[in-house]
Formats: structure tokens, sequence, C-alpha cells
């Protein structure tokens, strides 16, 4: 049987590459060069597909030697006529490669056993040519030569890499540097997302020649305001009755998000994250993994400078979230450290001296990071720049209750109030439209809302990229 599915997989290979050569034809010879290198063949237990991927790694600083690992695939179907949207995952320091693609919304998604691979029937890549970034280094296989890049890595570093991956990643793929773009992501990606767009926006009324076709962003369940998002996080825990009423009520009396704070304050946050250590803040109703036995199951290195700072101190705040098998990302861990799965993903060709791991183990200085990016989102709501925000109901980590009282801090006019939206026959959530930028609500997901509410998050991808509003009526 292995060797029939090995022949086939040789097979649609050969086919794969044979379109990729007739279509690519009118590109120059440097440029089919770097694609072909690209091209991934076949991973260990992947079903078969019909659509291309690529992985590898695209230079972003010659002179410290800094390269941003991708893995990219073709839309299933009329890949000249989709457009491309990059996925990002938080942390800081957290892999898109890892979370986004093999947990969540990537054609190929992790199981436990053999085959590893199972096809993601909700992949968003059937609406979108669909990349995934590794960033900043330090991140997953994406690595740097100068080894004090890891010192100075913050916000405005990620923008600036981030920026330059895409301006040469537009180099090796051009054919789809015309295609709408687009960028969406999730948790600390309320920074990236919004700072990476503003990179863009900002340099495409300087440069004709690395114009991207920007026209909107997506965040998930984001940080986006230190003052709202802390609050929001304790409201939320104790209306969900995770909390007692004498824990909640001394972190309102003791904390005050807008200053910087105090070991009164400290204290009475400590007795706040005791609930972290017996369920999953990231879903609340989700089951925690029990019997992990590698490093998924810790919790990620302190990382120091990370917004929002008081939060940052506390190890709860860098527990990593799971999926609907808790244990998922145990799975992950060993089959990106797998030596074959790394030769065809092209990955980790320099030998990095640390695993592959979900969250990163050698980032622990976060030298840069706003209080609040909404000053970034007015100003690209205001430049005509198509924004949504999105968030899983039952997340007790970035809460809706806390992007509710964050996106209140905007002051734009409601242009259709809170209202539900429909998947098939059933709620999807609730949105609310504002003028600029539109909320959506996903009932009953967690942190990650398109492992948790597949469906609905592809739904969700489909009307944001076409522009469109959520069905209010059953369908």
């Amino acid at each position: 049987m292995n060797t029939i599915f090995s022949s086939f997989s040789s097979i649609l290979y050969l086919l794969l590459f044979s379109w990729f050569s007739v279509e690519s034809a009118v590109l120059p010879d440097d440029v089919l060069a770097q694609q072909k290198a690209d091209l991934v063949g076949r991973l260990p237990g992947q079903p078969p597909v019909n659509f291309r991927q690529y992985a590898g790694y695209i230079t972003v600083n010659e002179s410290h030697g800094r390269a941003l690992f991708y893995w990219f695939f073709e839309a299933t179907h009329k890949v000249e006529e989709k457009p491309l949207l990059l996925w990002l995952n938080g942390g800081p320091g957290c892999s898109s490669v890892g979370f986004g693609e093999a947990e969540e919304l990537g054609p190929f998604l992790m199981q436990k056993g053999v085959p590893e691979l199972k096809f993601n029937k909700h992949s968003w890549n059937k609406e979108a040519n669909l990349l995934f970034l590794e960033a900043p280094v330090g991140v997953g296989f994406s690595y740097t030569n100068t080894s004090s890049d890891l010192l100075h890595l913050g916000d405005s570093f990620t923008a600036s890499d981030s920026y330059a991956f895409l301006v040469n990643w537009f180099k090796r793929f051009p054919q789809f540097k015309s295609h709408d773009f687009y960028i969406a992501g999730e948790s600390y990606a309320g920074h990236y997302v919004p700072q990476l767009s503003e990179k863009i926006f900002d340099a495409n009324k300087e440069s004709a020649e690395n114009y991207i076709n920007f026209k909107g962003f997506m965040i998930g369940n984001a940080l986006m305001d230190d003052e709202t998002d802390q609050r929001g996080m304790i409201d939320y825990a104790w209306d969900h009755a995770v909390i007692s009423d004498k824990v909640y009520f001394g972190v309102k009396k003791s904390c005050n998000f807008s200053v910087p704070d105090s070991k009164i304050c400290n204290a009475a946050l400590d007795k706040y994250f005791d609930v972290y250590n017996l369920i999953d803040m990231y879903s609340l109703y989700a089951p925690t993994c029990v019997n992990s036995s590698i490093s998924y199951s810790r919790q990620m290195n302190m990382i120091e400078g990370v917004a929002p700072k008081l939060f940052s101190k506390y190890r709860g705040w860098h527990q990593k979230p799971a999926g609907y098998d808790p244990c998922v990302s145990d799975y992950t861990e060993v089959y990106f450290n797998r030596q074959d799965v790394q030769e065809a993903l092209h990955a980790n060709t320099t030998k990095i001296r640390y695993n592959w791991t979900h969250c990163s183990d050698v980032i622990t200085k976060w030298k840069e990071a706003p209080s609040s990016v909404l000053p970034v989102i007015r100003k690209l709501v205001d430049g005509g720049v198509r924004v949504w925000v999105f968030s899983g109901d039952t997340d007790g980590r970035i809460p809706v209750t806390a992007t509710r009282y964050t996106l209140r801090k905007l002051g734009l006019k409601i242009l259709h109030d809170w209202k539900a939206w429909y998947n098939n026959e059933q709620v999807g959530g609730w949105r609310i439209v504002y003028d600029g930028l539109t909320f959506v609500t996903i009932r009953g997901a967690g942190h990650q809302v398109p492992t948790f509410a597949p469906k609905q998050a592809r739904q969700l991808v489909i009307h944001f990229l076409a522009g469109q509003q959520l069905p209010s009526s059953a369908f």
C-alpha cells in the first residue's frame, strides 16, 4: 500500500511540475529556478492534493544573515483570480506554521497516528492563495546569523522584517504581485497585522516599484489596547464564573490598568492567575491535555517587555492554547522536528542549534511594544483600508469583553447595530458594523477560532475577502 501511495505521489508531483512549467513559462529563468527550488512535492504523511505548495527562506537582511521561513499554498482552484492572504500568529514569538497552518486554517491539519496529516475541508486556500510566515527571526525555522539580533526584537523590528519579506517574496513570485492582498492573524498579531499594514500603506505612497496591492486586514481575539484588554479579561473571568467575587473585587480595587502596576495589584493578580493551572483559559469549555510528554505542555519562556507590561510578568499569560484534541500540538512538535519533514519543506537548512517549537524558546526580550495600536487602526480606517475584527466568544485570554471595550475607544459611528449572523440554519455569532470597521463574534469558539469553529471561520473569511456582510437570516 505504501509503495502504491508513493508511486501515486510521484506521478502527482510530475503533473504539478508540468503544470508549473507551462503556466510559468513567461517568467524569467532565475525566478523560475527559485520557484522550482521551493516547490514542495509531498510531505511525509500528506494526503494527495491538486494544488501547488512552496516553502523555503526569504532573506530580509543580508549583512546580518536574517531569513524568514514561509509556507505558501496556491488556491485549490482559479489561482489567477483568487486574492493572496498572509496569515500571522502572535505570541510574540509563536509560529504561524505550527498554529495557523497545522492546527487551524491550513490545508493540512495535524492528527495523531499515521498518516500524520489530514486534509482540511475548510482550508482557507479554498478562498485565497494562502501564505504563512514565521516571524520574527528566532520563531520556528526563521533564523539570524547575528545572535545579537535576538536582543533587539520588538514590534517595529518585526514589522520592518516582515515588510522586507513581502517585498522580496513578490520578487520570487511576481505572478502574484497584481493580486489583491490581505493580511489576517490572531492574538498578538493584533499588533503585528496593523503595524505591517501601516508599513505597506505608507510605503505604497513612496515606491511604485515595490507597490503591494493591499486591500485590508482582519484580526481575531486580538491584543490591541493594554488598558481595555486587561480590564476586559478580568470582567470576563468573573462573568463566566471562573474566579470568585473576592478575587474579582480584589483586582478591581487594587489595579488601575491605565497606570503602572503596584505590589498590591500584583498580589491580587496572583490569585486571578491561579485559575490558569486548572482550565484552558484559551477555550473555557475545552478539555486540557493531561498526559502531554513534550515541551508543548510547558509554559513558554518569560519574555521581558511584552505588552501588556503588567500581565506579561505572569506565567499564565504566556501559556499556549490547545485545540479540539488538546494534545494535538504535541504531535505537531514531533512532526516538524523530523529530518524528513524538514527536508521536504526546505527548512532548517543552516542546522539551527535549537529545536522547532510552537513558541520560541530563544526569544527572551521584547524591546518595544506600544500600549495601544488603536492609533494605527484608526489611521488605516481613515485611509480606506478594509478592517474586520473577530472574536471567539469562549476565549478567556483576550475575550470578547475586552475587544468590545477596545473598539468603543475608537469612537466610530455605528452604521448597523448588534445583530445575529447565520451559518446555514444556526446563529454563527453576532456582528456590528461601524463606519470603516466590522466586528464579528463567533459563537462557541475559543482563542483559535478556525480550530474550534472551522465552518464559521471559513464563512467569515469568504465574506471578509468579498467585502460583504455576513447573512442576517438562516439559509
